[in-house]
């Protein structure tokens, strides 16, 4: 009886998890079933999965020749990459200060993080873009990395993963003579892997797909991150080719879901070990 009522509740759970699976893949299922559909099986009155005329050859290369996709991309890649390096170099510090450093404003400064978490960038928007426009580094990488460089969610995120790590192995490095800031680059970043690859999912998946901040400080193609790519792409296809849109909006986003499929272990073991308390 109890392993016909277990069976039964692992069938349960995999039906859950499958149509869960389904509802979240729905959008991503329909994107590749239209970028290779004609423009006329696209507003068709009948609605199949599989295209009756396969156009997938015809709408990548209208995806790849009307815009310089390789720069969006390589753009892409830059700015998450340069926003990612930063947001570690300044957060690992930070997070081993106030999880392993005792100082008066330690609880002061969780406080302003805490505090830091509420704050979108869309309320410094406008003060940015004019001392953007004043500096003029607008259409620059430097308008694009800048206002991320300080990421309040990675110093939360590794805050929790240093608290786990056990006070006698600093300890040990201290007694060394290794400074701090040698306990920093050879104890606990070795060890903080898992949560920088966690965090690193989430940073790139955020500004790879940020749309709203390239918008307001890039007017230049030639620094177009590849969702502004795509406002790009559609103004040059009066909106309506939808087949080529959906295979640009195909070759953007399967270099995030390659990534995640490659980091997923180390994504789900570093979300579970930042949980812990030290």
């Amino acid at each position: 009886m109890s392993a016909h009522s277990l069976s039964l509740g692992r069938i349960l759970r995999f039906a859950i998890l499958t149509l869960g699976a389904l509802i979240f893949l729905a959008p991503y299922i329909f994107m590749i079933s239209t970028a290779g559909k004609a423009q006329s099986e696209i507003f068709s009155s009948s609605l199949t999965l599989i295209p009756e005329q396969w156009s997938y050859v015809e709408n990548f290369t209208k995806a790849l020749s009307r815009v310089s996709m390789l720069t969006l991309l390589l753009n892409g890649v830059i700015v998450c990459a340069m926003i990612f390096v930063v947001q570690v170099v300044v957060a690992i510090p930070c997070a081993y200060a106030m999880a392993k450093l005792k100082f008066r404003a330690a609880r002061l400064m969780m406080v302003l993080v805490m505090l830091g978490l509420l704050v979108p960038i869309h309320a410094t928007a406008l003060p940015l873009y004019v001392a953007f426009d004043r500096l003029a580094v607008l259409n620059s990488y430097t308008a694009l990395v800048a206002p991320f460089s300080i990421s309040v969610f990675a110093i939360f995120l590794f805050l929790q993963f240093f608290r786990a790590l056990p006070d006698d192995l600093i300890q040990a490095a201290r007694l060394d003579g290794m400074s701090e800031i040698g306990i920093v680059a050879r104890v606990v970043v070795p060890n903080a892997w898992p949560a920088i690859t966690a965090f690193a999912i989430f940073s790139v998946v955020a500004h790879w797909n940020d749309l709203f901040w390239p918008l307001v400080v890039v007017s230049n193609q030639d620094y177009a991150t590849p969702p502004l790519g795509l406002l790009f792409f559609r103004a040059a296809e009066a909106g309506d080719d939808y087949g080529a849109l959906m295979a640009a909006t195909l070759i953007i986003t399967l270099p995030l879901v390659a990534a995640f499929l490659i980091a997923q272990k180390r994504f789900v073991e570093g979300i579970t070990m930042t949980g812990l308390k030290g």
